[in-house]
């Protein structure tokens, strides 16, 4: 019990430790953003402020550049999503020596480093006369976040009955209503998943954009040239922004999943009371 005890405390102190190492950085970054400072820190504290969300609200640049991020990773999404999915429907449907390279062709690119994706697909449609723009930004991200769309598919497919299928094409049906009526429902909450993590994918690149962006500016590059020009706490203000819409985001998603779960839960149990209420008139003229 004694071992148990201690082993149940290190445990503790780890999470604990590992919960601070994470938080801590955040909320130093929070008040920094609401420190009037001209310095980005909380100490010393010269008081609450609001003047660094007016600057940033004021900045020009950033609305523009938030609005190619946003459009590029639209664009990512668009491309990511199809390209993954085909491909995890491709290689669960073969086997051997063409599966194996398949997904290594697919994997390759998440092993890649980013900036060895931006000069090569810069090169690539250089050859082709395609100037640097969003719209390689967009096709180099692709390249390896189709990869992420892929995995999160695959695994999917898994749990997939090939019996559906097999009984839907003895049914008489084509092989695009089997797609379109069997397969896609079950992969629809792999598909979302993959959209989600496209889109934020895209929105926190850097490497890969930097190289392929031509003249135009997105989020990870407004806040790296800002960086270099000297950090004041309007970035700081961007952070917490970002952050606090990731926050209310995730609540939000895990306030509708529990809702859809005790719904789901609530109509079990009210069909297996009426199961049993049906089977007790019965069970009663038995006896």
């Amino acid at each position: 019990m004694g071992a148990r005890k201690i082993s149940r405390m290190i445990l503790n102190i780890y999470v604990a430790v590992f919960l601070a190492y994470m938080l801590l950085p955040l909320v130093v970054m929070g008040g920094a953003a609401l420190n009037d400072s001209r310095f980005p820190s909380v100490y010393p504290w010269v008081g609450f402020t609001d003047r660094w969300f007016v600057e940033l609200w004021e900045d020009g640049r950033m609305w523009v550049a938030f609005i190619h991020t946003i459009w590029v990773a639209l664009a990512v999404v668009a491309m990511a999503v199809p390209i993954g999915t085909a491909a995890a429907i491709l290689i669960n449907s073969l086997g051997g020596t063409m599966r194996s390279a398949l997904y290594g062709f697919m994997i390759a690119p998440i092993l890649t480093p980013g900036a060895v994706i931006g000069i090569s697909t810069l090169l690539f449609w250089n050859e082709f006369s395609v100037p640097a723009g969003l719209h390689l930004s967009a096709i180099g991200q692709t390249s390896y976040i189709a990869a992420f769309v892929m995995l999160l598919v695959l695994a999917r497919l898994q749990s997939f009955d090939r019996g559906l299928e097999e009984a839907a094409l003895d049914l008489g049906a084509s092989h695009g209503q089997v797609v379109r009526r069997i397969l896609l429902p079950h992969l629809y909450p792999a598909i979302g998943a993959g959209a989600a993590i496209a889109f934020f994918q895209s929105v926190e690149n850097f490497n890969t954009t930097l190289f392929t962006r031509g003249n135009s500016d997105t989020l990870t590059v407004y806040v790296f040239s800002r960086v270099r020009s000297g950090i004041t706490p309007t970035i700081n203000a961007l952070a917490l922004i970002l952050v606090t819409i990731t926050i209310i985001a995730a609540l939000w998603y895990e306030i509708a999943r529990r809702r859809r779960q005790a719904r789901l839960d609530a109509s079990t149990a009210q069909a297996r009371r009426d199961e049993e209420a049906e089977a007790l008139p019965v069970a009663v003229a038995a006896q």
